[in-house]
């Protein structure tokens, strides 16, 4: 039998449209993304995310000549977060990345290893987590939940 998948989501047509704390979100992950270390794509790529604490943390992709030894923005700062806010749950993640010359304007999701990443943390914190991605200028996106990018993720259930 033949389903259909359908995942929740929300688009806005410009960084206008978006509230006080997604504005703050997305302006810390675009100044991230500035500092992002990618000699090799080229392709930079900042991340916010705000804590239940109301701290907001960034990251950036930082690339290594070693394939695949780099690291993407978004685990650069769960990772951070982590290590340093263990009890802190993650409300909200803004991702912003677009080509070093800036000329496309799609909005850019998180790659598969982060997906799993944020699950990871989704799962432990037992609350959802708000994804948004965007490019420097255009439609934004946001999702609910991880797992409506990764509807079918594999957890801890499977272990």
């Amino acid at each position: 039998m033949q389903k259909q998948l359908n995942i929740n989501y929300q688009n806005f047509k410009s960084y206008n449209e978006l509230n006080d704390i997604e504005k703050k979100l997305f302006d810390a992950a675009k100044a991230a993304r500035k500092k992002a270390y990618a000699p090799y794509s080229h392709f930079l790529v900042g991340c916010a995310m705000l804590l239940e604490n109301g701290e907001i943390i960034t990251g950036n992709n930082q690339e290594n000549a070693a394939y695949p030894s780099g690291l993407c923005a978004e685990r650069t700062a769960i990772y951070w977060a982590s290590a340093n806010y263990p009890d802190q749950k993650i409300l909200k993640i803004f991702v912003v990345g677009a080509p070093e010359d800036e000329m496309k304007n799609s909005p850019v999701p998180p790659c598969g290893a982060c997906r799993q990443s944020i699950l990871e943390y989704e799962t432990k914190q037992a609350q959802n987590i708000e994804i948004y991605f965007a490019s420097i200028s255009g439609e934004i996106f946001k999702t609910y939940s991880i797992k409506d990018l990764l509807p079918f993720n594999f957890d801890v259930s499977f272990l």
